[in-house]
């Protein structure tokens, strides 16, 4: 057993090594930017210098956007928005020092406002909580959600007969799905779990678990790779392969972040988004994260059925047979498809 004294004296050691770590990692230089409160938008031109406070002799520096180089001015055009990392690269005689320093970047457009035209009206079940839906050769798949009611199901759209249906285990709330390569991927919310299942016979053939997200809440696919959101800004990338998070992209607008990404569907090239306690729609660009448009599909919440269990807006999937969209929502006894166009 060590004394007291001794113990003072080893916290105290500690303590100073600690400090000296703390001042040994302290950088002497600092990444100087224009953009005003370290906030800039696309179409800016954003400029680059060091502050070396110390007058260090440096023998070279060089910049970096997200890993890769650039100049000490860059035209920000196709870059990706959010938050982003900024790297100085600091030669000094024969040692090499790196320092980082975050910007968001914002689009330099507001949205669009895009409208839309009720195509037909069908029967949709009114217990379903629906969380996602997708269609496959002419067919519609939905994934419904909450505790000991969490479903998948193959389902009419016209006439809103179940044709194929599965339970989910009690201790899953499933969220939403798209389907690969002959193969449906679904989403549970905070059990950090995933689930594959063949399009045709819904046995489970595969599961996995998510890695820097959270939470699963909407799934989409552009035929080569996954869409993940997970209920912040952020839309993940997945190989459809390992379901691994490759990369991910931040979801914003000319005024800052949009979250609550929930369920998602692949249009053309473009990523629609419903968003949580929402009635609306978001147009996303899935290679910047800009939010291009937005549909309010709120007039819909006052055609359904209205009950105490009647919740917001959520499940969207296109017809690519029909190229119309189909929406409904959680507790709706309708499912609506739709044209949407520019206003």
């Amino acid at each position: 057993m060590i004394s007291f004294k001794s113990f003072i004296l080893i916290s105290l050691s500690l303590l100073f090594i600690n400090c000296g770590n703390q001042v040994a990692n302290k950088s002497r230089f600092e990444i100087k930017t224009n953009a005003k409160e370290d906030v800039i938008s696309l179409g800016e031109t954003l400029n680059l210098s060091l502050k070396n406070p110390k007058n260090v002799e440096i023998s070279a520096v060089s910049y970096q956007l997200n890993g890769k180089s650039v100049g000490e001015s860059i035209t920000l055009a196709n870059e990706k928005l959010g938050q982003q990392t900024l790297t100085a690269i600091i030669n000094t005689g024969d040692s090499e020092e790196k320092i980082n320093t975050q910007i968001t970047i914002l689009n330099n457009k507001t949205p669009e406002i895009y409208g839309f035209k009720i195509i037909n009206e069908y029967p949709h079940d009114i217990t379903s909580y629906t969380q996602g839906l997708e269609f496959h050769k002419g067919e519609l798949y939905e994934s419904t959600g909450q505790y000991k009611e969490s479903k998948l199901r193959k389902v009419d759209y016209k006439t809103g007969e179940v044709l194929k249906n599965i339970d989910l285990a009690d201790q899953y709330f499933a969220e939403g799905i798209t389907i690969l390569d002959h193969k449906i991927y679904q989403l549970t919310w905070q059990e950090n779990t995933g689930f594959v299942y063949d399009v045709e016979t819904f046995e489970k053939i595969n599961s996995f678990k998510y890695g820097k997200s959270e939470e699963g809440w909407g799934l989409c696919q552009d035929g080569k790779v996954i869409y993940k959101s997970d209920g912040t800004e952020d839309i993940w990338t997945l190989d459809p392969e390992t379901l691994e998070e490759i990369s991910k992209t931040q979801v914003y607008t000319n005024k800052g972040k949009i979250v609550g990404i929930n369920e998602m569907e692949w249009i053309n090239g473009k990523i629609y988004a419903n968003r949580y306690q929402k009635n609306g729609v978001a147009i996303i660009n899935p290679v910047n994260g800009a939010v291009e448009a937005v549909i309010d599909f709120s007039p819909l919440h006052n055609m359904v059925t209205q009950h105490k269990d009647l919740d917001v807006l959520n499940g969207i999937a296109y017809n690519p047979e029909t190229k119309t969209i189909f929406v409904t929502g959680k507790r709706w006894d309708k499912l609506f498809e739709v044209e949407v166009f520019k206003k």
